[in-house]
């Protein structure tokens, strides 16, 4: 067990400048204090306040993603974790996060110096510095839609893509449509990558042929319909599929904008089951991940990293939720 007297030994200063530097103290200068923490961490040190198993203070760090209303797809995430947390007494805080903050100061030392025992991240890409840095911590980490190979420390909890995506394909093909549309969210994120393949394996699985014509990266917002509708409909697409709710409220409103009826014409379908997806017109046929048991399930992971359990994935099952939005192809 490393303590700060090793600490202080292999950098050859005070016991009492390194209990400074761990306890962000003001009488020392930055670049010892970074020293220290770079070196406990290098020597696998852990406080005594991350060490207590009578309660824990962990962060959910949230990055590119609405959560402050319950219309905001990051809400019921973070309702799910801090209701589990709440139940074992771990204090929870949520610190929303850029590119900026983690330029500034590395993760794990981020995490030692405010005395975090774990962390649940939501909404980072692989591309993330923050992220790359997670192939070595030793800091339980859970992440959303996200995963780090050959870390035991490091968790990932999501919803199964290829099992909600093969229910709404395998609808649309009850339905006589052939010609099925694709927009994805961001390209650079591991989802939108498994979304992609999912999509791909059920067209085929149902004989059908996916065009890549009719398979677009955008983003996870509405606007980028904008820029790919036209184009799937110049290519004879009957239904688009959307990445999320989000992105098919876009389509929706593209599609009305250019005078195409929804479901006559073209069908949507949505993924994540968000509020507005029953209040849209017509409502939304989507594909529903459980965001409060996503929460839920994140503490669950975290919970068991920080008691030693290694758990590498946590995948919830997808419900297809039928509404207006998908009709009979047109004849």
């Amino acid at each position: 067990m490393v303590t700060i007297k090793d600490i202080a030994n292999k950098l050859g200063i005070s016991v009492s400048t390194v209990s400074k530097g761990l306890n962000n103290a003001s009488d020392i200068s930055d670049e010892m204090r970074q020293l220290v923490l770079d070196t406990a961490i290098e020597m696998g040190y852990t406080s005594k306040k991350m060490k207590s198993q009578d309660s824990k203070k962990v962060c959910i760090f949230i990055e590119n993603m609405g959560y402050e209303s319950i219309e905001q797809f990051g809400y019921e995430i973070i309702v799910g974790f801090k209701l589990s947390a709440a139940r074992r007494k771990w204090e929870v805080t949520v610190v929303p996060t850029n590119l900026n903050m983690q330029t500034e100061e590395k993760y794990d030392t981020y995490m030692l110096r405010n005395g975090y025992s774990g962390a649940f991240l939501l909404g980072f890409t692989l591309h993330d510095d923050w992220v790359k840095q997670l192939n070595k911590t030793t800091i339980p980490t859970v992440l959303l839609d996200n995963y780090i190979e050959n870390n035991p420390h490091v968790g990932y909890v999501g919803t199964d893509s290829f099992e909600g995506i093969d229910q709404a394909v395998n609808h649309l093909c009850n339905l006589g449509h052939k010609r099925i549309a694709f927009l994805n969210g961001t390209k650079n994120s591991m989802v939108s990558e498994q979304r992609r393949q999912a999509f791909i394996n059920s067209m085929i699985k149902y004989s059908l042929e996916p065009d890549e014509n009719l398979i677009r990266y955008g983003y996870y917002v509405p606007d980028c319909a904008k820029d790919h509708v036209p184009e799937f409909l110049e290519h004879g697409a009957t239904a688009i599929m959307c990445a999320s709710d989000l992105i098919a409220t876009g389509v929706i409103a593209e599609l009305t904008r250019l005078g195409v009826k929804i479901p006559h014409d073209v069908s949507v379908i949505g993924f994540d089951d968000l509020p507005i997806a029953s209040q849209l017109s017509p409502s939304l046929t989507t594909i529903r991940q459980d965001r409060r048991d996503l929460g839920k399930s994140a503490f669950l992971l975290l919970d068991g990293l920080v008691n030693g359990v290694s758990i590498s994935k946590l995948l919830l099952r997808a419900k297809f939720i039928a509404r207006e939005s998908t009709g009979p192809v047109k004849k």
